[in-house]
């Protein structure tokens, strides 16, 4: 038995029985960027942005293909590989007996994971419950809320499709009725956006959904804004924040929402499966979880993860993937995408033909960015950079939006930003 193994197992059995299990989530495997972290501890977070000989390491900390360049960190990001052997660690553990570990022992020892998340989050661990993603955080909170027909929930067209589905079902089972606002593309006035929410709202609105950061161009909504209005009328809202969280720098009460869902596998590089659901304590006890839920847990935050069994490894490693955002930190990480967007976006923006879905103002945007080029459909865009320049992106085809969403992360390097920059030239040049 490997010494790494005995002090694993050492650990796992000296706090079994306790409730004192956070000692478990001490980094076995030591963050791959320690040493380099000294080196900008003392610098901005928009001069540490620039500086790549540490973001070089961070890039080292991750198993990124060499025949393909990810540029869609937005639907999902790999995970370092300290969590990589994390997640292996704590599920050939788990496997030795899945039902007494994993219940016994790990189920325990995810509290501290909950703690974790409610740091980092800025609330109470009792308003942070661990899921699978953003879209079943948040369709928690849709079809949690009591509605009645006649009801209304105020949205836009541009939340995410299975949002959007989720509310349908709704109406079409209830009578509920939705009403969809059609938003700018890009904007750069937040109060013409606050503007056509309040607009929008009757006196049948009970619920609005409202995205953080648009999925389909990365455009940030001025969601405290937007609560504060609907709070007034005493309308609840849900907050979309898959592609926020551990991507701008924030806390969720700021947000000042009723209800928040992120997905963990995207900008915070967790475990593919792992997501997050905010409820404001004093929304708890009124919201209906998804699944069954014993009685006596009315208020508690618990009650939103009666699943049944799922991967507590997984779940475990949610905190190693913590320890490594923390030894970046959120401002350096915010402030590096947004330098990257700026980076490529720089080097084409003047082009002839080519044009943005996104405003390329930090205050507007984050490291997203969707762009189109004149004469080219976004499916064969998006096809021919993945199919043909390895550039792997996501094509855009909605009614307002046609191009191609570019999403990089922090281990993504300048020189593969240079050559993205030269395939759009390129590209921009075949239907001139």
């Amino acid at each position: 038995m490997s010494i790494q193994r005995r002090q694993f197992v050492k650990s796992l059995s000296a706090f079994a029985g306790s409730t004192f299990l956070t000692p478990l989530l001490n980094p076995l495997i030591s963050a791959p960027i320690g040493k380099e972290l000294a080196s900008i501890t003392h610098s901005s977070p928009e001069d540490a942005a620039t500086d790549e000989d540490f973001w070089y390491h961070v890039r080292q900390a991750y198993t990124s293909s060499n025949n393909l360049i990810n540029l869609n960190s937005g639907g999902v990001s790999p995970h370092p590989k300290m969590v990589q052997e994390k997640v292996e660690l704590y599920t050939r553990f788990a496997n030795e007996a899945p039902g007494y570990y994993m219940w016994r022992t790990m189920g325990r020892v995810r509290e501290s994971t909950r703690r974790r998340l409610a740091k980092l989050a800025g609330c109470s661990p009792n308003e942070i419950a661990i899921m699978r993603n953003a879209t079943e955080a948040l369709e928690t909170a849709i079809m949690g809320i009591d509605l009645k027909k006649g009801d209304e929930v105020l949205t836009t067209d541009q939340d995410y499709p299975s949002m959007l589905n989720t509310l349908e079902m709704r109406s079409r089972r209830e009578g509920i009725k939705i009403n969809k606002i059609a938003l700018p593309v890009p904007s750069e006035d937040p109060s013409e956006i606050v503007g056509l929410f309040e607009n929008a709202i009757t006196s049948k609105t009970k619920v609005i959904l409202v995205c953080h950061m648009i999925n389909l161009t990365g455009q940030i909504l001025p969601v405290r804004q937007i609560a504060r209005i609907a709070h007034k009328k005493g309308i609840k809202v849900i907050i979309d924040g898959a592609h926020t969280f551990c991507h701008l720098d924030f806390q969720i009460p700021d947000l000042e929402g009723d209800y928040f869902g992120t997905s963990l596998h995207k900008w915070m590089t967790a475990p593919f499966g792992t997501g997050m659901f905010y409820v404001k304590e004093e929304n708890i006890e009124g919201l209906w979880p998804l699944h069954g839920y014993p009685e006596g847990e009315d208020d508690k935050i618990s009650k939103f993860e009666h699943l049944g069994t799922r991967s507590f490894p997984i779940e475990l490693a949610i905190a190693d993937a913590i320890d490594f955002h923390n030894s970046i930190g959120t401002p350096r990480k915010a402030a590096r995408l947004r330098y990257l967007k700026e980076y490529w976006t720089d080097q084409v923006k003047d082009i002839p033909g080519v044009y943005f879905n996104t405003s390329l103002k930090k205050e507007h945007s984050g490291g997203i960015a969707n762009f189109g080029l004149e004469g080219w459909e976004p499916g064969e865009l998006g096809n021919t950079l993945t199919g043909q320049y390895q550039l792997y992106n996501t094509a855009i085809n909605h009614k307002d939006i046609k191009g191609v969403r570019i999403s990089p992360n922090v281990f993504t390097s300048l020189e593969e930003l240079d050559y993205l920059a030269e395939t759009i030239a390129k590209l921009a040049k075949e239907k001139r």
